[in-house]
């Protein structure tokens, strides 16, 4: 399975009508996980790296609600970018995937999805450390 494959786009279903837009993410269902927890990131610049680590245990979505980043993501073999720049649009990022998120507009507004509560000891926070546990 590539890295891709293992980390898909997810559309949402854009149920809006004349009174304005509408997206509906509900958990285990349009998102592969039970969510329990939700944060987002905004008020970074295009200068701005956040992630920077891989996750031993949670998985996670990432959706820009509002304006536009970058996301890098890669295996330690395998790499590639996505840009989140719909609000119907999400990237799915299983445990043990290295993810950066930059290049984000002023406006950004990151939704975050993760399938577990914050413990920030299954954090990997070493490039190099992640790459040794992928041996």
């Amino acid at each position: 399975m590539t890295l891709k494959e293992k980390c898909p786009i997810l559309h949402f279903g854009d149920l809006g009508d004349e009174r304005g837009k509408l997206v509906v993410i509900e958990g285990a269902q349009a998102i592969p996980f039970d969510i329990k927890r939700v944060f987002y990131i905004y008020d970074s610049d295009s200068e701005v790296v956040r992630g920077q680590h891989a996750n031993r245990e949670s998985e996670f979505v990432l959706i820009n609600v509002a304006g536009h980043s970058k996301v890098r993501i890669t295996d330690g073999k395998e790499e590639f970018v996505v840009s989140l720049d719909k609000p119907m649009m999400g990237v799915y990022i299983p445990k043990m995937i290295w993810k950066d998120m930059y290049e984000f507009s002023s406006d950004s507004v990151l939704l975050v999805l993760a399938s577990t509560h914050y413990d920030g000891g299954e954090y990997i926070r070493d490039y190099d450390e992640y790459l040794e546990e992928m041996k």
